[in-house]
């Protein structure tokens, strides 16, 4: 089993930036594929951003490319997404997830493990 815990999450004025972070533990780290997902209120949870093994590959959905930054630290088991220039429609729950498998994966049904979640909203 894989255990992810979100935090950093919170309420940020347009133009902010908040960096969240995904802490794993249960598994070695380094062997996981990781993504961020996120699901505004009233909509469907949607792919943000991947990141893998040795983070020397990302992929970002086009809405956040230039704007989101993924990155991971293997050293510490933990994940992160630093977002910059914050938008009232970045407004969502933000869930980190791992994966086992290679190459580059971008649906829900690929990753095995899900956080929680942690809230960010924007305020215009």
């Amino acid at each position: 089993q894989v255990q992810l815990v979100e935090s950093g999450g919170g309420l940020v004025q347009a133009g902010g930036s908040l960096r969240l972070s995904c802490a794993a533990s249960g598994r070695i780290f380094s062997s996981l594929t990781m993504g961020w997902f996120r699901q505004a209120p009233g909509k469907d949870r949607k792919f943000v951003a991947t990141i893998s093994r040795r983070g020397d590959r990302t992929y970002y959905t086009g809405s956040v490319k230039g704007q989101f930054t993924i990155s991971r630290d293997n050293a510490k088991n933990t994940l992160y997404l630093q977002m910059n220039s914050l938008k009232p429609e970045d407004t969502a729950v933000y869930y980190c997830a791992a994966s086992s498998a290679l190459g580059y994966v971008n649906r829900e049904d690929e990753f095995d493990y899900w956080g929680q979640g942690t809230q960010v909203t924007v305020s215009s």
